[in-house]
């Protein structure tokens, strides 16, 4: 604002350097100026040397850049020699769990910093940052490193087999690579809502995806699940993602959207069928809106509790050639959430899948899991990497079928208070 004296005012407040004013550009400014244009032009697997040369700058002794694999359970460094750490069980791992700053003392002395690689909502790992001192302003220029950092990857990793492998930690198999090339990252959002997933086994999909895409007025989110586990299952999938986005595209409404796909697979592929919800949320006032075709029926969660059959409607046939048999046409539902609901979708993978004795995980204990992590106050995406290892853990990572899971919370803004009258 005009009169404020250099370092007040809302740039100050936030902890970011100031914008470029009269004169000549500041230290930040050089090495912000310096870092995009290198960014831009570098190989994806430069960015790690690129990004050493800029702590050397700031007066940091090295920066290793992390990347989670696939099922997150593993930071896997970009450059040789640091080892793999573990997501849940170390400082770093807690980190990216939390999406906050970890700082810890080395065995001989100085710092390691832990510092998220988030690109919009989306985790993609870590910086660790080796140090002998760690004050406001290297933390500052970290945080702008790391934000610059992610936007490269993000942009770079869709053409880098390089970044695809340091994500594996075993060989995928044709369906999973098919459908893994056409999925969106695990998890987007806004400062309205965000949207998160998880798919299993990582390596070995055959039919299940999800989708979910932003427009400046909602939040669209799907999930599928195909008939059988092979490579027919991955191409029904395929052509039911591709007439989804075709139709969202188009500015399409929920039933007609689901008849794009229903025709499509009915034309293109009349032997096999997909189950699957389609949904849309209303970001400003909350309006969730879905179409269930053949699958379990979406849950509610609010609060610490998941709301019985909240969500539950009369059942429509699967998307294909079962639905234009059908003598009723597609009907969409819709309920108001209230601020901090999250609603959760689901495959018959998850509850169908066995714990020791061979019993099924089962809806129960798949709640149970839910509310412990609503009770914990996990973020989202953090809710359903737990609950995914949770299964995987009971059933030594083999599962029968395809689990996947998507969240969606809806977190408008807070109305500012209204001010306080003036005493007598």
């Amino acid at each position: 604002m005009a009169g404020e004296p250099p370092g007040t005012g809302p740039a100050a407040a936030s902890g970011q350097e100031p914008l470029a004013g009269p004169g000549p550009p500041g230290p930040g400014e050089r090495l912000l100026e310096q870092l995009l244009a290198r960014a831009h032009t570098a190989a994806p697997m430069e960015l790690p040397d690129l990004v050493n040369r800029c702590a050397t700058a700031i007066g940091l002794e090295r920066i290793v850049v992390y990347l989670v694999d696939i099922q997150q359970r593993h930071l896997v460094p970009l450059t040789s020699g640091p080892p793999t750490i573990q997501v849940d069980t170390s400082v770093a791992g807690s980190a990216y769990r939390w999406l906050d700053l970890r700082v810890e003392e080395r065995p001989g002395g100085g710092l390691t910093a832990w510092l998220p690689l988030v690109d919009g909502a989306e985790r993609l790992g870590l910086l660790g940052i080796s140090t002998d001192a760690l004050d406001t302003a290297r933390l500052r220029r970290c945080r702008m490193l790391a934000s610059i950092l992610a936007m490269a990857i993000t942009s770079k990793r869709a053409y880098s087999d390089s970044y695809a492998r340091h994500a594996r930690t075993e060989a995928m198999d044709l369906p999973a690579e098919m459908l893994r090339g056409l999925l969106p990252p695990r998890t987007i959002g806004c400062d309205r809502a965000v949207s998160t997933a998880v798919l299993e086994p990582a390596y070995h999909i055959g039919g299940d995806a999800f989708d979910h895409a932003l427009t400046p007025s909602t939040l669209h989110a799907a999930i599928f699940d195909a008939m059988g586990h092979n490579l027919a299952s991955g191409l029904t999938t395929t052509v039911a993602m591709a007439g989804c986005r075709n139709a969202r595209r188009a500015g399409a409404e929920l039933t007609e959207l689901v008849s794009t796909i229903d025709q499509a697979l009915g034309r293109w592929l009349p032997d096999q069928y997909c189950t699957g919800i389609v949904t849309q949320l209303d970001l400003a006032e909350g309006v969730f809106r879905w179409c269930n075709c053949g699958h379990p029926p979406p849950l509610l969660i609010r609060g610490r509790r998941v709301l019985d059959k909240a969500l539950e409607r009369p059942a429509q046939p699967p998307m294909g050639l079962p639905s234009q048999l059908a003598t009723t046409p597609r009907a969409s539902h819709e309920i108001v959430l209230e601020p901090g609901d999250r609603v959760l979708l689901y495959t018959d993978g998850v509850t169908e899948s066995r714990i020791e004795g061979g019993d099924e995980f089962g809806l129960g204990r798949f709640t149970d899991s839910i509310i412990r992590g609503a009770a914990a106050g996990e973020l989202a995406p953090e809710a359903l990497r737990r609950i995914i290892h949770t299964i995987l853990d009971r059933q030594n990572n083999q599962l029968r079928d395809d689990a996947t899971l998507l969240l969606i919370e809806w977190r408008p803004p807070r109305p500012p208070r209204p001010p306080r009258p003036p005493r007598p």
